[in-house]
């Protein structure tokens, strides 16, 4: 079987992403940035999609994209993950910049690849699918009125807000809305609800058109939102391994004792099992050759479990200190709970993928048995 790796240009992508992030976003940094207002630097922001250009990887050029693939953007959104990079990411990378691709364009879209503005996802959905019943907003004449409660990034620029009109469902875009934020276990990652109260707001598209675009968005969410969890897995093993080598127990390093050993193993294959499933999930989406739907749901079943096992564990390797508001391991950790809670559970993903595996499997009367 051939065997999966990058090109040389992603890999200098990967270094560009992770020498820029040490820079520009180091622990300290990261920690002031989380008592801010915004929770975000608007400059750096601004240089991530100016200056480095990965906002919109994914976009095509005619769109005022790079014209790179998905794979390309998971890249990106792993080594956020690492970083723990704070600000919009997962509203604007993640949801809003694809559904606005998909739609084929939008005056704000150009905005939102060069970091001049931030959007976010005012979209209810049911563990990564969309649901026009969930729908709280109501449109008319060109005016919204409804709460969405629990909006990432909800203090983005633009909203991409789901609304029915006469019982369509309809996305449109709208800079207004009251927005009140919410107190939230991972300070990196904001969250609020917005209430709209004949708040003026622009169509973007109705009907099946809107559908389509929604589930596009939340299928490239999920698949860039498992590539971020496994940066953030990632990050926690090699802090937990070079511990490991320098914290030492009765004279000698405590990952020379065999428990030790074993469970950093168990970390390692945590995390490239996850690494696999996401990147698997991002080809899809951008190949078009495999059920995308399926894989993303793989992805987000396999990397939300992963990171928050391999965040606990980092959490017990590390003893005492581990526990304590200076050492990072407390980031990530929140990262990983927060993060398995967007866009559906794993549970609830593992009974997409048995949907989609069993419930709808023909029985031809004979027994399945492995030959290989």
């Amino acid at each position: 079987m051939a065997e999966y790796v990058f090109t040389a240009e992603q890999q200098d992508l990967r270094a560009a992403v992770r020498k820029f992030a040490a820079g520009a976003l180091s622990e300290a940094t990261v920690r002031t940035l989380m008592e801010t207002a915004s929770g975000y630097d608007a400059a750096v922001w601004a240089r991530l999609g100016g200056e480095l250009g990965v906002l919109g990887l994914a976009v095509p050029e005619s769109l005022g994209g790079a014209g790179g693939g998905l794979v390309d953007q998971a890249v990106v959104a792993e080594e956020f993950g690492t970083a723990l990079v704070p600000g919009p990411v997962f509203g604007t990378v993640g949801l809003a910049i694809p559904a606005l691709v998909e739609l084929g364009g939008d005056e704000v879209l150009a905005d939102l690849v060069e970091g001049n503005r931030t959007a976010a996802f005012a979209v209810p959905d049911r563990a990564g699918r969309f649901d026009a019943g969930l729908v709280t907003v109501t449109a008319s004449g060109g005016a919204l009125t409804g709460t969405v409660t629990q909006v990432v990034d909800g203090s983005a620029d633009v909203l991409l807000v789901a609304a029915t009109d006469n019982g369509v469902p309809g996305l449109y875009a709208t800079e207004g809305g009251e927005r009140t934020p919410l107190s939230t276990l991972d300070q990196t990652r904001r969250q609020a609800t917005v209430v709209f109260d004949a708040t003026p707001a622009r169509l973007l598209a109705t009907g099946a058109d809107a559908e389509r675009a929604i589930t596009h968005a939340l299928r490239v969410g999920g698949a860039l939102l498992a590539a971020e969890q496994v940066g953030g897995a990632q990050r926690l093993l090699d802090t937990t391994v070079a511990y490991a080598k320098t914290r030492l127990q009765f004279g000698r390093p405590i990952g020379s004792f065999q428990a030790v050993k074993h469970r950093c193993a168990d970390m390692f294959v945590r995390v490239e099992h996850a690494r696999s499933a996401a990147y698997h999930a991002a080809w899809a989406l951008q190949d078009g050759t495999d059920d995308a739907d399926l894989a993303v749901s793989i992805a987000q079943a396999v990397c939300s479990e992963a990171f928050q096992s391999v965040a606990a564990d980092t959490v017990q390797m590390h003893g005492g200190i581990g526990f304590t508001w200076e050492h990072p391991t407390h980031l990530y950790f929140k990262r990983a709970v927060t993060d398995a809670a967007l866009l559906g559970s794993a549970a609830a993903h593992r009974e997409h993928i048995a949907a989609a595996a069993l419930d709808t499997a023909v029985s031809n009367g004979v027994m399945a048995v492995a030959t290989g």
